[in-house]
C-alpha cells in the first residue's frame, strides 16, 4: 500500500486510502498494524478463498464505519 495515511479525528484514527477512508480504529499503533498486515495480504499471490481465518469484524478494538452497521 503505497499511498496512505492515518489521521487523527476525534477519539480515533482513520486510515486514508487516497483520499478515501478505509478504516477508523481507536489506536494509531493498532491502526499501523492492520495496514502493514494488509499490505502483506497483498503481496500474497494468488488470493486465498474467504472464510480462511478470524475477521477484523470481531475485534473490540476496530470501530465499523456508520453506514455498514446494521
Amino acid at each position: 500500500m503505497k499511498d496512505y495515511s492515518i489521521v487523527r479525528v476525534g477519539n480515533e484514527y482513520v486510515v486514508l486510502a487516497g483520499e478515501k477512508s478505509v478504516l477508523r480504529i481507536a489506536s494509531r499503533r493498532r491502526a499501523a498494524k492492520l495496514v502493514s498486515d494488509a499490505a502483506g495480504l497483498l503481496d500474497r499471490s494468488p488470493a486465498s478463498p474467504l472464510g480462511g481465518g478470524p475477521s477484523i469484524a470481531c475485534d473490540p478494538e476496530v470501530i465499523p464505519e456508520p453506514s455498514k452497521v446494521p
